[in-house]
């Protein structure tokens, strides 16, 4: 009796649904990673002039951290890192993903290791082990993590999303300039956009149409937009003038700040977008929202002030960004943290909300007692990063020595790491062999190394680096066999 057999098996599927997808213990995850935002962007963070009401209200609806960092100051390390919850040196993925397995093209005195082009299969990233728990998974936006297939930032039919644990994926540019990217467009406005409004974002109704569905478990949400990572361009003129009458005119690089403002605000709008479309499918109550930036501010418009550096080095401008966490009923609303945290922590704060398995994870650790409002841990947590690289890879040569506090321009990064314990924390530069430490407590800029006069302290962050670099198995720049003095 076939009809027998099929009510049967529609009365065994029901049985496997839970009776309520999702509660305020078991929650959906909606994770947003913003790209290339800088730390003091934010209006909840201080910006003096840019306008970002949406996230702001995310911040009082829920706790911002003032020391949270991402994991590399880089696009594909830093993801890659998220992901995996290990750091860049444990996972020998430092740098941004390309075409090949090659070395970078400059002659310095130490060469880079060679590219890491794909995040390897073998990792266990947050999707795949919330997936094993039956949960539905979901991305939208920006990957960056294998070879540009097809086109720049095109994903790999055997490396993409959907190879590493996102059960439903749809790549779009959305209405970032890389969905107009040419040179006369990247010179004009659109004149047919209403004053007051913005262009819809593709990116950001993929992740609205999935937040209105159905779901049969608790589902985990990412969306990663492309802004605001450059081409630095707003098509909204509106916005650029507003800006550009609020910015003083001694500000260096008025225009393009103008056109970065637009695109933090209209960052802001999107996010502010997909919050609405959480609370019209009717989860807001029963979600988790998570909001961070893969790596600091570009130098060029940015900022980053008070901090010094920007995306590319290990100052604190390439390395601390926003980080904002709501979860009602759970998380204090209008709380701020002050512990420093990093994105590696997420996949196993995740894992712990929903039961995942994150032994796969070795640096990263749960956040979940910070985020219900308990003190720091007394012990002093160790965070460290790496990055053996050189940049700019183009006109290297030209690019200045030295790096200081909302420069204008791209300076050198070499081939560096740091770890941070307490207050202090140590950069090591590795073709120059120097040491630099530095208190955040009292030098948030890091404008005054005391290696020279805390020579114990230095000693020690040394002495508990390297041998953490040697047990991940990090790979360091070596002896360039072409360069000559």
């Amino acid at each position: 009796m076939p009809w027998l057999y099929r009510s049967l098996l529609c009365f065994a599927a029901f049985l496997s649904i839970p009776a309520s997808a999702a509660s305020k213990e078991d929650p959906n995850i909606l994770f947003i990673l913003a790209d290339d935002l800088g730390w003091a962007d934010l209006g909840c963070y201080d910006h003096p002039f840019f306008e970002t009401p949406n996230l702001d209200d995310l911040a009082a609806g829920g706790m911002r951290f003032t020391q949270a960092y991402s994991p590399a100051p880089i696009c594909s390390a830093s993801r890659a890192a998220i992901l995996t919850g290990n750091t860049t040196a444990r996972n020998r993925f430092e740098f941004v993903v390309k075409n090949e397995v090659g070395y970078q093209p400059m002659l310095t005195p130490l060469r880079a290791p060679a590219f890491t082009v794909d995040l390897t299969l073998e990792a266990t990233t947050i999707p795949e082990a919330i997936a094993a728990n039956g949960r539905p998974t979901a991305f939208f936006g920006k990957w960056h993590l294998n070879a540009h297939y097809g086109r720049y930032l095109g994903w790999s039919p055997t490396h993409g999303p959907k190879s590493q644990g996102f059960e439903t994926a749809s790549e779009d540019f959305g209405s970032h300039p890389y969905s107009y990217w040419n040179r006369k467009k990247l010179r004009s406005f659109d004149e047919t956009i209403p004053e007051g409004t913005f262009p819809e974002d593709a990116v950001t109704q993929h992740a609205i149409d999935f937040l209105k569905e159905e779901h049969a478990a608790p589902f985990f949400l990412m969306v990663s937009h492309f802004y605001v990572h450059d081409p630095n361009h707003t098509r909204l003129k509106w916005l650029y003038d507003h800006y550009l009458e609020q910015l003083p005119e001694h500000t260096q690089n008025r225009e393009k700040v103008a056109h970065y403002g637009a695109m933090v605000t209209t960052l802001d709008h999107q996010v502010g977008e997909l919050l609405r479309g959480l609370d019209e499918s009717g989860k807001r109550e029963e979600t988790l929202v998570v909001f961070t930036s893969d790596n600091g501010g570009h130098p060029n418009y940015a900022g980053n002030a008070p901090l010094r550096g920007s995306k590319w080095n290990l100052y604190e401008g390439g390395i601390r960004v926003p980080f904002i966490a709501r979860w009602p009923g759970m998380i204090p609303e209008k709380s701020t943290n002050d512990s420093p945290i990093c994105s590696i922590d997420l996949f196993p704060t995740f894992a712990e909300i929903t039961g995942a398995d994150s032994s796969s994870v070795k640096d990263g650790i749960s956040l979940l007692p910070l985020l219900k409002g308990a003190d720091a841990p007394s012990n002093e947590r160790q965070l460290v990063w790496h990055f053996p690289y050189y940049h700019p890879e183009t006109k290297y040569d030209l690019a200045p020595e030295t790096i200081g506090i909302n420069d204008g321009y791209t300076t050198k990064t070499k081939p560096q790491s740091a770890i941070r314990e307490g207050n202090w924390k140590l950069i090591r530069f590795y073709d120059s062999d120097i040491e630099e430490l530095y208190d955040l407590a009292s030098d948030l800029s890091e404008s005054t190394d005391l290696a020279a006069t805390k020579i114990k302290g230095r000693e020690r962050l040394s002495k508990e680096h390297t041998p953490y670099l040697n047990k991940a198995n990090a790979r360091f720049a070596t002896t360039h066999p072409e360069f000559k003095k």
